[in-house]
């Protein structure tokens, strides 16, 4: 029985998102590439054996597939799901090579590329735009209410009623801001501006660096202030005002996943923070305990996080088959054939490698092999 009820609570919410997820990244290739006159074939949430699906009047094969971990569209001309050259290009006919994905412009199989990606990072601002319409954006000005003693704050020199007008070059507007910098700068001097009694003032403070669990359940180094804000309040924004926010917060989710992902490779950061489907799900469950609110700036975060895991540089990925379209807008002709098969099994090797080390992070960081053992004890 318990068993069944972590699956309602974690797998149904976790596979209501992905697919979700799948679908928005998916209609963008879909979308852009019959914009061009691609013959479009399949169009799968999912891989593996058909569960069902049905035949549009173009020709498409819309499917529901059994393994709900992605989805590929796979177009004329391609061998298989991951867009890989078909045989007998050269022997189509002009009406086929006419809707033909590898017989179209550089500039257009490029499009259809990006456009899944694209869709995820559209799809988020869609999501925190809607949000910050309708229920608004907790906003609490940078002003501090309490000093905790002894801590990075009240050593460096912050006193109550400081009002926080600047860290390094980044203007600061919001308590959430002056929370987002010093948690991402353990042990990291900065340099802030304070307002006091109208005279503004520089202070360098070093944020102490603790060990605490992060929201994906491994434990990691923020840093600490020791300051306390005033209490926010919901604010909502016009529908223009918000696009821009929601864009805005994008780009930050964006540039902070890129600067993690850049200190797991120097060795600042532990790749135990890495979390694959099983943790996804676990947050999933959480998220959707939480409410709808909480469910949807977390399907936000993930479209981002798709978006750009999508953009990486790896054959079979839609980064790596961007890298194979600027090579060719450089050499002037596509890579061989046999180049584009190795690269493909290379990163074919690589995204497996990786999934299979997401999942042992998430076994052991969710205790799984403990928790099926007290199944049976």
């Amino acid at each position: 029985m318990d068993l069944l009820i972590i699956l309602k609570d974690n797998l149904l919410p976790f596979l209501a998102i992905l697919t979700a997820l799948v679908f928005v990244h998916e209609m963008g290739h879909y979308l852009v590439a019959r914009w061009n006159g691609v013959r479009v074939e399949v169009f799968s949430v999912g891989f593996g054996p058909e569960l069902f699906g049905w035949n549009d009047r173009s020709g498409t094969r819309w499917r529901f597939s059994a393994i709900p971990l992605g989805g590929y569209v796979k177009m004329f001309g391609d061998a298989d799901a991951s867009s890989a050259t078909g045989d007998g290009l050269d022997r189509m006919s002009d009406d086929e090579r006419a809707v033909s994905f590898h017989h179209k412009r550089l500039g257009q199989r490029s499009a259809v590329v990006a456009a899944g990606p694209a869709a995820n990072f559209i799809f988020a601002i869609i999501l925190l735009a809607g949000l910050y319409t309708l229920v608004g954006q907790r906003h609490a000005p940078p002003l501090v209410s309490a000093v905790t003693a002894n801590s990075a704050a009240a050593i460096g020199g912050i006193q109550a009623d400081d009002r926080i007008v600047q860290i390094g070059e980044t203007e600061i507007t919001a308590f959430d801001q002056l929370r987002r910098i010093v948690m991402q700068s353990p042990g990291i001097p900065l340099e802030f501006v304070i307002e006091r009694d109208r005279r503004l003032i520089t202070l360098v403070i070093t944020p102490q660096a603790v060990q605490a669990e992060n929201p994906v359940g491994s434990i990691a180094s923020f840093g600490r202030l020791g300051v306390t804000g005033v209490p926010g309040e919901m604010v909502k924004h016009g529908l223009l005002t918000s696009i821009g926010m929601a864009a805005t917060e994008t780009w930050s989710m964006t540039l902070q996943t890129l600067e993690a992902v850049g200190e797991m490779f120097v060795g600042k950061r532990g790749t135990d923070e890495l979390g694959g489907p099983l943790r996804i799900a676990q947050l999933s469950g959480t998220v959707a305990e939480a409410g709808w609110v909480t469910a949807i700036w977390f399907t936000a975060l993930l479209s981002i996080n798709l978006g750009l895991i999508n953009l990486f540089p790896i054959p079979v990925l839609d980064g790596g088959h961007l890298v194979f379209y600027l090579a060719e807008a450089i050499l002037g002709r596509p890579l061989s054939e046999r180049i584009q098969e190795w690269a493909f099994k290379i990163g074919f090797t690589l995204v497996i490698g990786l999934m299979l080390f997401v999942t042992w992070n998430d076994i052991v960081q969710l205790k799984v092999i403990e928790f099926f053992g007290s199944l049976f004890s």
